[in-house]
């Protein structure tokens, strides 16, 4: 049986494994560490936790929850660096998931807290993901995405899926019928990317978690969002607000939960 690669810890950073004790690359991690633990942590005003989530092995076509969370919760700043400094991005393999969401939600379409919701997927080449990945996780817990969001609404969390050739980045909140939010999450990181990391426009579009194919609200829920949905369709759009784009489902489907 295959196991997922070690992708967390909350030790100190052990990246660099150089067999010469004296390098430089070994006295700067040594440095590093020190550093680290004579620092007074820097809380994050969220708890976090980190999900890691591979595609089901029993050839069944619909979608099967397989996460797993990892590690210890996030706290502090300090715990986020250990632990990202500690993720080799570049060994998930393809359809495997990784998550940094809000402790109480799960990166799950049909979780209670999330089923209102909907997200932004950002295609980025390879080369580019594990840096983009960290910038929007960092956008997270510093509550720069939480500040872009409307009033009322909240960030749950955001995640990286693997394709073939990209990596798709994930940014989730809990109410998709909020515009306000839809674009001032995508306005939050199109202005922190630098230009030579920014997705063309084919390559991001916005989907409620609903609108998915596979997705299926426990049956206590199935009526309350059939009331919504009637309720959104006879109201008429302001003036100005456009209808989120929908996925390129021809290039490559919408990254599992």
């Amino acid at each position: 049986m295959t196991t997922r690669p070690h992708l967390f810890t909350r030790g100190p950073s052990g990246l660099s494994q150089s067999s010469d004790a004296n390098s430089p690359a070994e006295q700067r991690d040594d440095a590093k560490r020190n550093f680290l633990k004579t620092m007074r942590p820097l809380p994050t005003q969220h708890y976090w936790n980190v999900y890691f989530d591979r595609p089901s092995k029993d050839n069944n076509p619909e979608y099967d929850v397989q996460l797993e969370q990892l590690g210890g919760q996030i706290e502090s700043v300090q715990d986020f660096w250990r632990y990202n400094n500690n993720t080799p991005v570049d060994q998930i393999k393809m359809r495997e998931s990784i998550y940094l969401f809000k402790s109480g939600f799960k990166p799950i379409w049909e979780d209670r807290r999330n089923i209102n919701g909907g997200s932004w997927t950002i295609r980025v080449p390879k080369a580019v993901g594990p840096d983009v990945w960290t910038r929007v996780q960092l956008l997270a817990i510093g509550e720069q995405l939480q500040s872009a969001l409307d009033v009322g609404d909240q960030l749950c969390g955001v995640g990286l899926s693997v394709r073939f050739s990209s990596h798709l980045i994930t940014i989730w909140h809990r109410d998709s019928s909020k515009q306000a939010s839809v674009d001032g999450m995508l306005a939050c990181v199109l202005e922190e990317l630098p230009a030579e990391m920014a997705p063309k426009p084919e390559n991001y579009y916005y989907k409620r978690h609903c609108d998915h194919a596979g997705f299926k609200a426990p049956p206590e829920l199935q009526a309350v969002l059939d009331s919504q949905k009637r309720d959104h369709a006879g109201q008429p759009q302001p003036d100005g607000v456009a209808t989120a784009p929908q996925p390129e489902v021809r290039i490559e489907p919408p990254p599992a939960q």
